[in-house]
């Protein structure tokens, strides 16, 4: 008598017909219409950074598979392409090369294979090797080419502060919101994402598109993005409304920064968020509290991508607490 073994695979579980490989290029159509943006705010710049991450983390995930780990390559599956793109929407578009391939290699080196590959990372690997740049070289990182007017050239290019940042600088020297208001852009155009910045994260419009897509497809659930958003423009908006010339008004915090590449591109990541909706809760209100605090107390004018690496440690203990009921067991009885 002949037996099928049982076949146990790391996570995302989805049942369903559909894959992780195309999960993972439904992420990737989605995250077009930002990078079109960045395009024509940043020009040749970003589409060089673009494809400098993607090709670093292909090459680095099959050399390491195949000579260090001798396992199946599977750069095929479109994770590694996906981490290519979200690394370089994190960056700035005059960031030297050699510098994107470092990060590309702590991405897929340390972030994702050294934990066993897809499935098996604890946090999301574009958001550590963008933070592991922006310790390592934090004046290059925050060098941020001015949009639109520097967009043909490669070298070179005007460089500014990001809104947050002049915000974050402002206040430091006493200026109030209303001064610091005619420094940085308008609304509309950070909603359009005329603005510096890391070259995937300006355009609200963009990235709203392409994470409506993600929703209407359902590779992703309302309850991480919409829940962080909201927490956010709840806490910001109780600071605003207490002192409105000591802080910012929450439109500003959900336009500026990496709020909407994070909410729905990053912190939704299947293998590195909870499995349940409320844990999802629970995860989205612990990124966004992370986040308001470092922005309005911290050093750092940002704080999403450290607010989700340090939520994405407590996902296993999230999942725990947040166990769903198993199939088969029965609800008890309440006697009336």
């Amino acid at each position: 008598m002949s037996t099928q073994p049982i076949i146990i695979s790391a996570s995302p579980h989805v049942h369903s017909d559909r894959t992780s490989k195309k999960l993972m290029y439904d992420v990737v159509i989605a995250l077009i219409p930002a990078f079109l943006v960045s395009l024509y705010v940043f020009g040749i710049r970003a589409f060089i950074v673009t494809a400098v991450a993607i090709i670093s983390c292909l090459l680095f995930e099959y050399l390491i598979q195949k000579y260090l780990m001798k396992t199946k390559v599977t750069i095929g599956d479109g994770s590694a392409l996906l981490t290519g793109i979200l690394l370089a929407f994190n960056l700035p578009s005059g960031l030297p090369i050699w510098m994107i391939v470092i990060g590309s290699l702590v991405a897929i080196g340390i972030a994702k294979l050294s934990f066993g590959g897809l499935g098996f990372n604890i946090f999301n690997p574009a958001l550590v090797g963008r933070v592991f740049l922006l310790v390592s070289f934090p004046v290059q990182m925050t060098m941020w080419p001015t949009a639109v007017e520097n967009n043909t050239t490669i070298a070179d290019a005007v460089t500014g502060a990001t809104p947050l940042g002049v915000i974050k600088e402002g206040l430091m020297f006493g200026d109030t919101m209303s001064t610091i208001a005619t420094k940085i852009p308008s609304t509309v155009e950070l909603f359009l994402g005329l603005t510096g910045g890391s070259i995937g994260e300006m355009s609200s419009l963009a990235l709203l598109i392409g994470g409506m897509y993600l929703i209407i497809r359902k590779v992703i659930t309302w309850h991480i993005p919409i829940t962080m958003l909201v927490t956010m423009a709840v806490m910001t908006g109780i600071f605003w409304m207490v002192n409105p010339e000591q802080y910012a008004n929450p439109l500003i915090h959900i336009l500026s920064g990496g709020a909407l590449l994070g909410a729905f591109f990053m912190a939704t990541d299947l293998v590195t968020s909870p499995v349940t909706k409320k844990g999802m809760i629970v995860f989205a209100i612990g990124i966004a509290v992370i986040t308001v605090v470092i922005r309005l107390f911290g050093a750092y004018p940002e704080g999403v991508s450290f607010a989700i690496l340090i939520m994405n440690a407590f996902v296993p203990l999230i999942n725990t607490y947040f166990k769903p009921r198993r199939f088969g067991s029965k609800i008890k009885s309440k006697i009336v």
